[in-house]
């Protein structure tokens, strides 16, 4: 209940806050504060403090400027602590998580009377294992190694840099230089080197390990039980939730969670109930734990019941790689399908249309599952059986074998388990689903020689988001620049699942739209003809861009991006930098020094660009987005999703092609004015924006810029 007394502590606390930094109110900012305050104030919970009403849910769209962060920390701050609950504040990206952290809460607890903890909460897979780096280097071999996670057997062994990488890592730690922590390793780690010393819950054996006194992780986590509020990422979220809740952080009914930048959230939850091997790697990987297995029942030999588990394991072995070459003359035959135009491109899916896969596919995907499920089964009931070996005084294994070797059992079944999930998936039929998946195969290319992969995925994560989510938590605040798309809420409550009685708010942004400038040319052309759009902007960028200023291209394509860069004259290509040809850091890095040095820079960008780029005043005076941002075709999800719609009777294109080209306009369209003061241009070279019907709704969601439409 929001009572008198909460309302006043929220008014006094943010009237200190402003008057400490000598700031003025901000009305976007007092209007999002009253919003999360009214939602979360309205919870009721019976005697054991279980919440026992709807309305529990806020989501609330504020622009770039508003000062969301303390306008959702704030009221959220005060009303968990009244209510005695746990804030779980959520990011998709690193670099929000550790403003929070080191900036926005510090200056929330150093300008006001609140007192709070709070923590940082990442998975495992952020923190060193102490365990495997010192197996590494003792022990390390360049030959196949089983304990790989997914496709690490394509991966380059480690060389002789690799090992001096992680000598200094061992001896960063024993100097107490470093934390374990990814993030805070003072250079760049490759995914590669740095997956061979992290961990998963499954290759983890927790407490007993030799090694938790010192472990990161750990220590990282022990924080969290006394933190008053934790600040996370959606994907830690997720994890927990999937593995019912309260394994990692907070009990879900115990928490009130604030998801910023909101709008990434159904797209995680998807990738996280996703399903995905590839058939030539998996068929390898079960020779390689063939070949293996011996060597590691030597080693874990009397422990339990291992042995009577472990001598099952190479006949389900050979079982499961012989179903896999089975099916994979079907699945390639269906491969050669595509057009030889589409192989060379870099992403090539085969999709089933409508989900349903061929009777024959599925026959053989039960077969799969089967052997998979008993190999998961099996290799479980090793891990079980090692686990309480480790407890066990009076076990003949020493412990050291035994906790070297647990993580290899628990990698196969994790591996054997995802299979199992994924061929479930392929066997089953959703005909008694009201949303089907999305099935399809890739044909990837490594080293010259390709490999099917084989994919499976709920087309939308709402059913999974409202039940493991909206449903549990005591309350939640939903937040981001972009949740809406053509000024609904509509496109976001479908793909998240949020309930029909959640508060939907939209506060204003401080900004002066009319400072920037939205020109759409005269010489403009119709991106549909993707060869003459091409030309047309190869002939317009030189005149377009100015020498000394910043500026930002955007393209939907690396193709096209690519195309126009090359034909570009030398004199501006020395000006521009393309994405992928350096880190997008290193990109951003090099951009403003020149800018800073007077000179003119042009960055290149895909659509990662378009969203989570700061580049304020001179940094960024020119955006230029070459086409509409419509989503690429042959996505399989996005493709499953329009085709589900139409068999509904609905229109995919108005439905989801147009919100969804309009939401990421909108953040195309946010580079520009980054700060109160900034003003600049924005310049779309796609005449559809003024001759498809669509147009004008497009043109309408976007802030109020001064338009410049040429006719």
């Amino acid at each position: 209940m929001l009572t008198d007394e909460i309302k006043r502590q929220i008014q006094d606390t943010y009237s200190a806050f402003l008057n400490s930094r000598e700031l003025g109110p901000r009305h976007g900012q007092k209007l999002m504060i009253a919003e999360i305050a009214r939602t979360l104030g309205a919870i009721t919970s019976d005697a054991e403090g279980v919440r026992n009403s709807n309305g529990h849910v806020c989501v609330v769209e504020a622009g770039t400027g508003t000062g969301k962060t303390i306008a959702y920390l704030l009221p959220a701050i005060v009303i968990a602590k009244a209510l005695g609950k746990k804030l779980v504040v959520s990011t998709a990206t690193v670099a929000l998580q550790e403003q929070i952290i080191h900036k926005d809460l510090p200056e929330l607890k150093n300008h006001t009377d609140l007192s709070f903890s709070f923590a940082l909460a990442k998975g495992r897979g952020r923190y060193l294992c102490l365990s495997k780096l010192d197996n590494l280097l003792s022990e390390f071999s360049s030959t196949g190694d089983p304990t790989k996670a997914l496709y690490e057997d394509e991966l380059p062994s480690v060389d002789e840099q690799g090992i001096k990488l992680y000598e200094s890592m061992m001896d960063a730690l024993a100097a107490n230089k470093w934390n374990g922590e990814r993030d805070s390793w003072p250079a760049a780690l490759e995914a590669a080197d740095w997956q061979r010393v992290t961990t998963d819950h499954r290759q983890c054996t927790g407490r007993r390990c030799s090694n938790v006194s010192a472990c990161s992780f750990f220590k990282a986590r022990d924080a969290l039980h006394t933190a008053d509020c934790i600040v996370t990422n959606h994907d830690l979220v997720l994890a927990d939730l999937a593995l019912g809740g309260g394994a990692i952080l907070p009990e879900p009914e115990e928490t009130i969670y604030v998801f910023d930048e909101g709008h990434h959230l159904p797209d995680k939850a998807l990738n996280h109930f996703a399903h995905h091997a590839r058939m030539l790697s998996t068929s390898r990987w079960l020779e390689q734990c063939n070949k293996a297995l011996s060597g590691v029942l030597g080693q874990i030999s009397g422990a339990g019941r291992v042995d009577h588990f472990g001598e099952q394991l190479p006949g389900q072995f050979i079982e499961s790689k012989r179903e896999l070459d089975l099916l994979y003359p079907a699945l390639d035959e269906l491969i050669q399908t595509l057009a030889d135009d589409q192989r060379d491109r870099r992403s090539n899916h085969y999709r089933f249309v409508g989900g349903i896969v061929p009777e024959r596919i599925r026959a053989q995907a039960e077969q799969l599952h089967a052997g998979f499920d008993r190999l998961s089964d099996l290799l479980s009931k090793m891990v079980g059986e090692i686990s309480e070996a480790m407890e066990d005084a009076h076990c003949r294994v020493p412990k050291v074998d035994l906790e070297n070797n647990y993580p290899i059992i628990g990698a196969w079944q994790a591996r054997a388990e995802a299979s199992a999930e994924l061929w479930l998936s392929y066997a089953r039929s959703d005909a008694d689903t009201s949303i089907p998946k999305a099935r399809w195969l890739t044909l990837v290319d490594f080293n010259g020689n390709y490999d099917i992969e084989v994919c499976s995925s709920p087309i939308l994560a709402a059913r999974t988001l409202e039940f493991s989510l909206w449903n549990q938590a005591y309350g939640a605040v939903v937040t981001s620049a972009t949740l809406t798309a053509l000024g609904k809420f509509d496109r976001f409550q479908m793909r998240a699942g949020t309930p029909e009685s959640s508060r939907y708010a939209v506060v204003p942004s401080p900004f002066d739209f009319s400072r920037g400038i939205l020109r759409v040319p005269a010489d403009a052309v119709d991106a549909g003809d993707s060869a003459a759009h091409t030309r047309a902007v190869i002939e317009q960028l030189p005149k377009l861009l100015q020498p000394s200023e910043g500026s930002l291209v955007l393209f939907s394509s690396r193709r096209q991006m690519l195309d126009v860069y090359d034909e570009l004259p030398s004199q501006w290509q020395d000006k521009i930098q393309v994405q992928g040809e350096s880190s997008k850091q290193e990109m951003l890095v090099a951009h403003k020094k020149r800018i800073d040095k007077g000179e003119g820079s042009v960055l290149f960008g895909l659509a990662s660009f378009a969203e989570g780029v700061d580049l304020p005043g001179d940094y960024c005076a020119h955006v230029i987005i070459a086409k509409l941002p419509f989503a690429v075709p042959d996505d399989p999800i996005e493709a499953s999703v329009s085709e589900w719609i139409e068999a509904r009777g609905g229109n995919a294109f108005m439905q989801i092609t147009i919100p969804d080209a309009s939401l990421k306009l909108i953040q195309a369209c946010g580079r520009l004015l980054r700060t109160e003061g900034d003003t600049g241009r924005i310049t779309l070279l796609d005449r559809r924006v003024v001759t498809k019907r669509y147009g004008k709704a497009i043109l309408d969601s976007l802030p109020p810029f001064t338009r410049q439409i040429e006719t």
